[in-house]
């Protein structure tokens, strides 16, 4: 079961793409947006996270810091975000911890079977921990809701 509107984050310690770890913690007094995402260099993933790069003004205005999160290596998301040109962290939930913590883990990933890939879902947590907004996609190839994700942070400032 997933993390609800209402309830703290569960905070986690993740590898950024330059090899830092990056705990949800440090953003405390910041909203900030979770984005959880299957696997780099799939068509919907790259178009998600090109939508946010896209707008990222437009969450910077708001506030709030975009977090990707995926189970790929860091490896793997240095070099997806390089081709991206993506200008927000992407971090490594290898060992799924994070993934688990907030609910999203898919038992068997719908596209070749796939054990341990991590549910298409979005967060938006406020400046206190708390989560205002949860959403977890019903199919991988849905998008998240930008337009709900930006008014919720519109009525965090």
């Amino acid at each position: 079961m997933s993390i609800s509107i209402g309830q703290a984050a569960p905070n986690f310690t993740l590898f950024d793409t330059d090899k830092k770890p990056v705990s949800l913690a440090d953003f405390k007094g910041q909203n900030v947006v979770v984005l959880f995402f299957p696997l780099a260099f799939t068509g919907v993933c790259t178009a998600e996270l090109c939508n946010i790069r896209d707008n990222i003004a437009t969450y910077n205005n708001a506030n709030a810091t975009v977090l990707g999160i995926s189970v790929d290596s860091l490896f793997t998301l240095g070099k997806f975000k390089e081709e991206q040109k993506l200008n927000f962290s992407l971090l490594s939930d290898f060992n799924k911890a994070a993934t688990t913590a907030f609910g999203v883990l898919y038992d068997v990933f719908p596209a070749f079977e796939m054990q341990g890939v991590s549910k298409r879902s979005a967060f938006v947590i406020d400046k206190e921990g708390v989560v205002q907004y949860a959403e977890v996609c019903p199919t991988p190839g849905d998008l998240p809701n930008f337009e709900a994700i930006q008014t919720t942070l519109n009525t965090l400032n």
